[in-house]
């Protein structure tokens, strides 16, 4: 079986040789680099790992407009056209373990056409969070799944496992939202389209290099994203999955 493991870049190179090397320790992962015109230079970073690990690590150079949302869409399409099994999505950052990757992988290869890293399925499971962003992130997503009818415990978050062919039935054309909005856009379109989505507990550690590029700006797409969907495709009825409510 093949992974192949996105990873979307902007100024991240001192964790991007960390991270790479981690996930090339799992049989069968290769990694795509979608650096985002980083000015730090961890495109170069990325190329040169790419000349370290032929056929294991990929790099693309993305141009035109900078964001999450965008970068992902754009991996998403090499993602669909490659030979791979599973496609994972994963933060630069090292905030993702790579030790979680098999058990997530396994859980797609059981049935599950995406899989999501839960911070909150045992509880609340992060690392070097500040009080408030923990409040804050907890009701994120209780406010998500009270608007939407999404029966998961963390919707947010940006660790996932997608089998292929389920990625491949998305109407990803018509996703509209940019940022971290992007990765709930998904998970609506995901559950709307009838997937099967599970959870797996994940320990998420607040990222040790650089500055998060959590904003404002973001908190408040985050919060109006909903019912965009909401009006877009209805509501979804909530459902149990993978120990979901």
């Amino acid at each position: 079986m093949k992974t192949l493991v996105l990873v979307p870049t902007y100024n991240e190179r001192e964790n991007i040789p960390l991270l790479v090397k981690d996930i090339l320790l799992i049989p069968g992962t290769v990694v795509m680099v979608l650096d985002d015109q980083s000015p730090d230079g961890t495109g170069a970073v990325a190329d040169a790992l790419a000349g370290e690990y032929p056929g294991r690590v990929e790099v693309l150079h993305r141009t035109g407009q900078r964001g999450l949302g965008v970068s992902y869409l754009e991996g998403f399409q090499h993602a669909i056209k490659s030979d791979a099994d599973y496609v994972v999505q994963m933060d630069a950052d090292l905030s993702h373990d790579p030790k979680y990757l098999p058990e997530l992988i396994r859980v797609a290869a059981a049935g599950a056409d995406l899989v999501i890293g839960s911070r909150y399925l045992n509880g609340i499971s992060v690392v070097n969070w500040p009080l408030h962003r923990i409040i804050l992130s907890s009701f994120a997503n209780f406010y998500i799944r009270t608007v939407t009818g999404l029966g998961l415990r963390d919707i947010t978050t940006g660790y996932r496992c997608w089998r292929r062919p389920a990625l491949a039935r998305l109407p990803l054309d018509k996703i509209v939202s940019e940022g971290y909005a992007f990765l709930l856009d998904v998970t609506f379109m995901a559950a709307h389209a009838g997937l099967r989505i599970e959870e797996s507990p994940i320990i998420f550690i607040e990222r040790r290099q650089g500055a998060s590029k959590l904003s404002g700006g973001v908190l408040l797409e985050s919060l109006l994203t909903p019912w965009k969907l909401i009006l877009r495709h209805g509501r979804i009825r909530a459902r149990r999955h993978g120990g979901s409510e």
